[in-house]
């Protein structure tokens, strides 16, 4: 079965469910009904948040499985988390030094948990 549509394909506007029906004596019920947060998200979301679940939110092992850098895995966990409108009920850390972020990344090196590129990489994103 196709997925539902959230956006209009002309205008990009939210798109609103107006009628559900019953596949074996076929009821019919309209009114307007919202979707639920995940039927919103994009299938990039969706695979990302599959992938988090079955590594039990352990974010080395989504890193391993796949194949992105420790702050790549974070980025996409906050744009997750901002298509279902649950960043707001986190708190707001203020974002930690550079230092603090290469020292991190280092030692997350030095442990074996990310590859030399992905050190690299991480560290060129870093303001």
């Amino acid at each position: 079965m196709a997925k539902a549509l959230t956006r209009c394909p002309v205008c990009e506007g939210t798109l609103k469910i107006s009628e559900l029906s019953c596949s074996q004596c076929d009821t019919r019920i309209q009114s307007q009904f919202e979707s639920c947060r995940f039927c919103r998200l994009t299938s990039d979301h969706l695979a990302f948040i599959e992938t988090f679940l079955r590594c039990e939110g352990n974010i080395s092992r989504v890193e391993k499985e796949m194949g992105l850098s420790y702050p790549t895995v974070r980025n996409r966990l906050s744009g997750a988390l901002a298509a279902l409108q649950l960043t707001e009920s986190l708190p707001v850390e203020p974002p930690a030094p550079p230092s603090f972020q290469r020292r991190d990344l280092l030692e997350a090196l030095a442990r074996g948990e990310i590859s030399a590129e992905e050190a690299a990489v991480a560290l060129r994103e870093l303001p």
